[in-house]
């Protein structure tokens, strides 16, 4: 991808209500014709069986084609299953917008793994989703879209799940 290729437009998706969300308004409100659009998963897990697995556990998984990323064998290699409401939306986005929609995969803490995407892909802007966690759990569990938000160097969309 040439930076004269279009924009990347990354958007975070753990195919939760919220990264759906999310991903919906980046179409809308974000991207435009040659923009490439990089769905970003974070998995917690990282299963051996391939060699090749080991080394995409640092550096992520190559990029992925929606065509690639669609067919369910394909993804059963990564130990990822997106579903097909996230699948409809980003087919259908590639061909009304004109745009390139892949998908990379890291694996390890979200909130480190999302700051790495931006740097190494590297991204043009970043669009996540906000769960709205009470002060308590965000305060327990720590807030991915606060954490990226500052700690990124490019602009970055938080899309609230309930507004």
């Amino acid at each position: 991808m040439a930076e004269s290729d279009g924009r990347r437009i990354g958007v975070a998706v753990d195919f939760s209500e919220c990264s759906k969300k999310a991903l919906n308004w980046a179409i809308d409100n974000v991207v435009r014709e040659g923009d490439y659009l990089i769905l970003i998963t974070v998995c917690h897990d990282m299963h051996y069986e391939e060699g090749e697995m080991q080394l995409w556990e640092t550096v992520g998984s190559p990029l992925i084609p929606v065509s690639e990323f669609s067919d369910a064998a394909v993804m059963k290699k990564y130990g990822v299953k997106p579903d097909a409401e996230t699948l409809d939306i980003a087919n259908t986005a590639a061909a009304k917008k004109s745009i390139t929609v892949v998908m990379k995969i890291y694996w390890g803490d979200p909130r480190e793994k999302i700051c790495e995407a931006v740097e190494h892909i590297p991204l043009s802007s970043l669009v996540i989703g906000n769960r709205g966690l009470g002060g308590l759990k965000r305060m327990i569990m720590g807030s991915v879209s606060n954490h990226v938000v500052n700690t990124v160097k490019c602009p970055v969309t938080v899309v609230k799940a309930h507004a």
